[in-house]
């Protein structure tokens, strides 16, 4: 059993804040808008940028990752959320997405 809660995209606020803990090459291709971007390896040592007064909804392509890092988190006292579904759910859900390589975005 989990210590912290798993959520499917719908159920993420509009005003939430995203940690995309993904890869640099799938963040580049396509993510949300407004989140926060620490890949998952750099997480221990970066987990100081997030804010542990704010409830923090992780998400990565598909749940694996960002499970884990909800996990990592949660254990180090901060308020983490799985996005359940990931990038995947997130794009079929009809969420916009952005890319920084100026190309239409994507999820890799």
């Amino acid at each position: 059993m989990s210590d912290f809660d798993s959520v499917p995209v719908i159920d993420v606020p509009a005003d939430a804040v995203i940690l995309d803990v993904r890869e640099d090459y799938e963040w580049v291709a396509g993510h949300a808008a407004d989140a926060l971007h620490v890949p998952l390896d750099q997480l221990p040592a970066r987990f100081g940028e997030l804010d542990p007064d704010q409830d923090i909804y992780v998400i990565c392509r598909t749940g694996g990752r960002s499970f884990r890092a909800a996990q990592w988190l949660t254990g180090q006292g901060y308020t983490a959320i799985n996005v359940a579904g990931g990038m995947d759910q997130w794009l079929e859900s009809g969420k916009p997405l952005v890319s920084d390589n100026g190309l239409k975005p994507l999820v890799l």
